[in-house]
């Protein structure tokens, strides 16, 4: 029992004997090649968990990894040594003689390195298990254009790879974006067989001037008839003369080798009847810029039509080493009055980089005939008409039918009857007129058509059938104001109700676009039974005044 206490207290006066006394640096080759990985252990002689070497001074010469620490307590013949490593993988780019500085931990310090980096043979490179590939399309760019940097990584094929990682190439001023997935593909070179790994990305310069795009490196392990190795590659970097945007230009700022501008229409025709919607679908395709670059394109309201706004889409892709961009965007076009219209011009300027000057794309002005409706659901306007002859008098005085009045031989006599009977009923209706000059001009119109077309509206607005509805509008429209064209129009400025005005523009919306519009068929229904009452105890008001006067 002493001798265990003596022993504990030993190793207790021992212990601060263990603090680390040495720590040394070491790479685990040296020369090495410029783009190749190489390990630095930097190893203490204790454990210390507490402090780890600081590896961010080499980053101004090195490419660094991530650092691994590992430690171990090894015990011979009753003697206890302990271990801490630290390892980190570092690449150097260029050739030439490095100085690894030394290192501090735990109050010890390392010495410094001298590291030779030779240069890559770049002509032999088929005879090695990996090397990289780089370029860029175009090879000159002016600010914001749209460039890909196309990477390609070749592995021998004959060999396994176990693990490994590209990195990602970088650019000052500019943002480099990967596009799609990377794509593999086989390769003979020289008669060897290359697995071809390919990676690109969109590259969009800020700021003008000379720039480098530094190459992607590659490390990993590779195994051979059951042995491992190392393997590494390096791509060359690039440099990209990057333009300024022009003094002389102005407006949005879209350079492009080929921008095009194309419409379609549905129907094709260049006459349309009143109420007929017409969509247009305008596509704008650029080169060498993003789908975000693209601007809106605007659409010129014409007087005469209702433009509703319908789908719109950007999209773009890369062919051939270059991106395409392009926008897709519809419209619905309602025409409202008969008559001409002419849609002017649309043009859009853009800066062209192969002859370096400003260009505009173009769709030329178009030319429509708006014709009235020929809808058959257009009912006929109720109006007193004289007769145009005698055969017609009698048909709308006659109890059959058009086709059988018009087959029969009228008598002389029956005709005479009839002017006389027709004069006499000219001379009440006028002498009637004399008598009431005040009446209002709505009792024209029977007021059970006007009840009978609320009521249909009601049944539809149940039913939330839209365009049945707008159908049975127009109708009602037109018996109440008596217009064959633009009858909604004409009742909703007759009736002065913004909230109605709105409804329908909702309604108008939901039907002619693709918008997902909410409209209150009910609400429209209940508004324009409001107006009617309205008008009907105004007409009440104006008969009771004109008996009193």
């Amino acid at each position: 029992m002493v001798m265990r206490l003596l022993c504990c207290l030993l190793l207790i006066a021992a212990a601060p004997l263990w603090a680390a006394t040495q720590l040394q640096a070491s790479v685990d080759k040296n020369p090495v090649l410029a783009g190749e990985f190489f390990v630095l252990t930097i190893s203490a002689d204790d454990s210390i968990n507490s402090e780890q070497p600081d590896t961010s001074v080499l980053l101004k010469d090195f490419v660094v990894g991530p650092t691994s620490v590992s430690s171990r307590t090894n015990i011979i013949n009753g003697e206890i040594s302990k271990q801490t490593n630290w390892s980190v993988k570092l690449m150097t780019r260029k050739e030439g003689t490095y100085t690894i500085p030394a290192f501090t931990v735990a109050g010890v310090s390392s010495k410094p390195i001298e590291l030779t980096v030779a240069k890559r043979s770049q002509t032999s490179e088929q005879n090695k298990e990996a090397f990289i590939k780089t370029s860029i399309k175009p090879t000159s760019l002016y600010v914001q254009e749209a460039g890909v940097y196309t990477v390609k990584l070749y592995l021998d094929n004959n060999k396994e790879l176990l693990d490994g990682n590209l990195t990602t190439p970088e650019m000052e001023n500019a943002e480099l974006t990967p596009i799609n997935k990377q794509s593999e593909e086989y390769e003979l070179i020289d008669g060897k067989r290359y697995l071809v790994i390919t990676r690109e990305y969109l590259v969009q310069p800020q700021k003008s001037g000379v720039n480098t795009i530094t190459a992607p490196v590659f490390n990993g392990r590779i195994r051979q008839n059951y042995r491992q190795m190392a393997v590494s590659a390096m791509g060359e970097d690039v440099d990209v003369e990057i333009k300024p945007i022009p003094d002389n230009y102005t407006g949005a700022w879209l350079p492009s080798e080929l921008v095009n501008l194309d419409e379609q229409w549905q129907p094709k025709d260049d006459t349309v009847e009143v109420g007929t919607p017409i969509t247009r679908t305008i596509t704008l395709t650029a080169l060498g810029v993003t789908k975000e670059q693209l601007p809106d394109i605007e659409m010129p309201q014409v007087q005469g039509f209702r433009s509703y706004p319908d789908a719109k889409e950007n999209n773009h892709l890369v062919r051939d080493g270059r991106v395409i961009s392009q926008q897709t965007a519809s419209y619905a076009l309602l025409p409202q009055t008969p008559g001409t219209y002419t849609l002017p011009e649309i043009k859009l300027p853009w800066f062209n980089t192969k002859i370096n000057r400003i260009s505009y794309a173009t769709i030329p002005a178009r030319t429509l005939t708006v014709v009235p409706s020929t809808n058959p659901l257009t009912p006929t306007a109720p109006a007193i008409t004289a007769p145009q002859n005698n055969s017609s008098s009698m048909v709308s005085e006659g109890p059959t039918d058009v086709q059988t009045v018009t087959q029969v031989t009228t008598p002389m006599w029956l005709i005479i009857v009839a002017i006389v009977g027709y004069g006499l009923w000219l001379i009440t209706l006028v002498l009637y007129i004399k008598k009431r000059p005040q009446q209002s001009a709505s009792e024209a119109l029977p007021k059970s058509v006007s009840s009978a077309s609320l009521n249909e509206l009601k049944q539809l607005a149940k039913q939330n059938n839209c365009s049945g509805f707008y159908n049975a509008l127009n109708l009602y429209a037109k018996q109440q104001t008596g217009k064959n064209e633009a009858a909604i129009e004409c009742l909703l400025a007759s009736l002065k109700n913004t909230q109605l005005n709105d409804e329908i523009a909702k309604l108008r919306t939901k039907l002619y676009s693709s918008a997902d519009e909410q409209v209150d068929l009910s609400l429209i229904v209940s508004l324009l039974s409001q107006a009617a009452k309205q008008t009907k105890s105004t007409s009440n008001a104006t008969e009771l005044k004109n008996l009193y006067d």
